[in-house]
């Protein structure tokens, strides 16, 4: 399993001043299916780099979090479609390449 750096796990890290922004972006509802949700979701994950900020971060429900982390392909590329339109639409310079952590040469 690959280390990461306190730089890099820092990156990717959801800070409190960001969960309060996308819950508040997201009136705290789920994205996905409108019940109650948490500003916990990366957009792209942890894992592929996806950092915290919040053009990454998305609320989700428990239960649609699972799905969108843990369910099939078709249903994670269902709703990473919906969920790129929607952050796009809100951040209209919004680009995946720049949610993506990239080590400082």
């Amino acid at each position: 399993m690959k280390r990461l750096s306190s730089k890099q796990a820092k990156a990717h890290a959801i800070t409190p001043e960001t969960k309060r922004e996308v819950y508040e972006r997201d009136g705290g509802i789920c994205i996905w299916c409108g019940r109650v949700g948490l500003p916990e979701a990366h957009y792209i994950s942890r894992s592929k780099g996806g950092l915290g900020i919040p053009q990454n971060i998305l609320t989700l429900c428990r239960p649609c979090h699972d799905r969108y982390d843990n369910g099939s392909r078709r249903d994670r590329e269902n709703m990473k479609y919906r969920f790129r339109e929607y952050l796009s639409n809100i951040y209209p310079d919004w680009d995946e390449q720049n949610l993506i952590y990239r080590k400082e040469t």
